[in-house]
């Protein structure tokens, strides 16, 4: 959207204004980013993006609100490692332990 108001309409315009500011991706990625949601994005590229485009990052990206089965109250949640686990919403992940409870030994000299 910001791309379009900024009379940008298709992926090689926006390609060449992102090369105007030294970010040089491929077609293909700016192609992608024009037609959809991109898988992921580098907070690098980003600021990139935004430099082009002579916006924020608040204007390119737009917040989702969560299904109903992932939203998470925070009435109870506690820290990871915490004594008692919270009995609803969802598991943080824990760090797995190793396999010795002994030190890590030294790699071979």
């Amino acid at each position: 959207m910001v791309a379009a108001q900024r009379d940008l309409w298709r992926p090689t315009e926006v390609l060449a204004a992102f090369q105007q500011v030294g970010f040089n991706p491929s077609l293909s990625k700016v192609a992608a980013l024009w037609n959809g949601t991109p898988v992921t994005v580098r907070l690098d590229d980003l600021d990139k993006m935004c430099a082009a485009l002579n916006c924020t990052v608040a204007e390119l990206m737009q917040a989702e609100p969560l299904a109903a089965g992932q939203a998470t109250s925070e009435v109870g949640q506690r820290a990871v490692g915490a004594e008692e686990q919270p009995s609803a919403g969802p598991v943080r992940p824990v760090p797995r332990g190793r396999r010795g409870a002994g030190p890590r030994s030294l790699p071979p000299s």
